[in-house]
């Protein structure tokens, strides 16, 4: 009954909150604010012909000393008769596209939110001079709250696009960036969730919920039966110590013309709480950790996203989820596992669990489903925040190919990555015990030598007898970019769902390229 209420809350409070953006579409004549950018030369959007005002914009603009050269240079003014009007300055110019783009994200949610401030409840986007996609990205964003708190809240304004010919992108228009926007607000919904009420059997049941009445999906949620069937002993080793059942959930796509065309593969690490088990984290900040499902978050809600834009392109994606806990069957430090690959491993720290739950995962689905790029995503190590903090998620790929093409997706959508080593050189740190692996390398390159463990669990990754390897493999590690301790224009404090709209971008390429 207590799991029902959880089940409940978590469906029928939240859910609507997150709701309320796919349900925005107010008609272009019952907005009361409207958010004009400024341009860089002092040009002002101007008003769309259902708003005449008697008011000189410009003139007021300047009146005020306002600098349209100060990026996010802001002016509210409220009109007896017509729509408050939000305007905020784009700043300096800049001849680099993706700096351009990311100056209308900022600018655009700034304003919204002082909209809102000032009381709107529907915000019309004039974006005759800027991307209609990136104006939709940001102000769906800005506008993303989360709480369990009971007390009554002002509604979430409704946000749309103000202008008949908004200026788009190549392929992406208003609608494309709302999809973008949801997506990376699912994924920061569930990261934010308790640990109570996203176990692993309510995480599969949301996601069910979440994909119900696409086409072209094929859900399977399987138990730990089904993955001591598979042999998937280090990720069954995770689960000793909870209570909790958990689960092993895959998702087909099948959006390309061949529905047996090779998929693109995603592995996302879902640890629903991560307590350390018996190598017990500190007791400060270890609620942070129900966020530790935020690679199994982030490749779902990219998934969902490139369903809902039809993308031609085959994808297959699996999560192993469970707890990691203290309990008295749990793994010890010293025991060892083999792998569903065969290999040994060594469980130095039971803290490093996460290599160990994506290290079947990845063999199941490089060996199974012979995708042609593999990408997992995990918060795996604290290393990767020492290195790059908050502003870079980091990448560690086999191919030059594979980084370029994800290093230009996340630099549009400004979804930053960050390159790190890929090297054999760290390899003495994790192969020296007793099995073929141990599950941690020490302090130094700690992110190194966690992604070098995961290669070892890629089918065709090497090439033989003089081939190509047969599948490129990228492993993103979101560990430091997973939370957001100071506010931005567009992303308050909290988790953040980084990495899904850099993924939905890099598939949307992909996809081009295969068509």
């Amino acid at each position: 009954m207590l799991r029902n209420r959880i089940q409940r809350l978590a469906y029928n409070h939240l859910s609507p909150s997150l709701n309320k953006f796919q349900r925005m579409s107010s008609t272009k004549s019952g907005f009361d604010a409207l958010v004009l950018p400024v341009l860089p030369n002092g040009e002002i959007t101007q008003l769309p012909s259902a708003y005449p005002s008697s008011l000189n914009i410009s003139s007021v603009w300047t009146a005020t000393n306002a600098k349209s050269t100060k990026a996010l240079e802001k002016r509210i003014i409220h009109q007896e008769n017509g729509p408050t009007l939000s305007l905020v300055a784009l700043g300096k110019g800049s001849t680099s596209q993706n700096a351009t783009r990311e100056a209308t994200r900022r600018a655009v949610g700034d304003a919204v939110k002082a909209a809102k401030d000032a009381g709107a409840r529907s915000i019309g986007i004039v974006a005759d001079n800027i991307s209609d996609h990136d104006a939709a990205v940001a102000s769906n964003l800005a506008l993303f709250e989360f709480t369990l708190q009971t007390k009554e809240r002002d509604p979430v304004p409704s946000v749309s696009c103000a202008s008949s010919q908004p200026r788009s992108e190549s392929g992406l228009q208003w609608n494309t960036g709302e999809l973008y926007a949801q997506g990376q607000n699912l994924a920061r919904e569930l990261m934010e969730l308790p640990a109570n009420m996203l176990t692993p059997t309510i995480f599969c049941e949301r996601v069910v919920k979440e994909f119900e009445g696409l086409d072209k999906v094929e859900i399977h949620v399987h138990d730990e039966a089904w993955a001591s069937e598979k042999s998937m002993r280090t990720f069954l080793s995770v689960t000793q110590g909870t209570a909790e059942p958990a689960k092993f959930l895959e998702i087909h796509y099948k959006g390309a013309s061949n529905p047996d065309a090779r998929p693109l593969g995603l592995v996302g690490k879902g640890i629903t709480f991560d307590s350390g088990g018996i190598s017990l984290k500190p007791g400060a900040g270890m609620k942070l950790m129900r966020g530790d499902m935020g690679g199994a978050a982030t490749v779902v809600s990219a998934l969902l996203t490139i369903v809902k834009l039809g993308l031609p392109i085959n994808v297959v994606l699996a999560a192993p989820l469970t707890e990691n806990m203290p309990g008295g069957r749990a793994t010890k430090p010293g025991d060892v596992f083999v792998a569903m690959n065969g290999k040994t491993v060594e469980v130095d720290n039971t803290d490093a669990e996460g290599r160990l739950v994506l290290a079947d995962a990845l063999t199941y689905v490089s060996r199974e489903f012979k995708p042609h790029t593999l990408i997992d995503v995990a918060t795996l190590t604290g290393a990767i925040q020492i290195a790059l903090g908050e502003i870079f998620t980091g990448v560690f790929s086999t191919t030059d190919s594979l980084w370029s093409t994800l290093h230009a997706a996340g630099e549009a959508e400004y979804d930053r990555f960050w390159r790190m080593p890929l090297d054999e050189d760290f390899g003495p740190q994790i192969y020296k015990g007793m099995a073929d692996l141990i599950n941690t390398g020490g302090r130094p390159g700690g992110s190194c030598t966690a992604a070098l463990f995961l290669k070892a669990f890629v089918d065709g990754i090497e090439g033989k007898d003089g081939k190509a390897a047969e599948v490129e493999w990228a492993h993103i590690d979101i560990a430091g970019t997973m939370e957001a301790t100071r506010a931005g224009p567009y992303q308050k404090p909290g988790m953040t769902g980084r990495g899904v709209r850099g993924l939905v971008e890099f598939a949307r390429r992909l996809s081009q390229n295969q068509s």
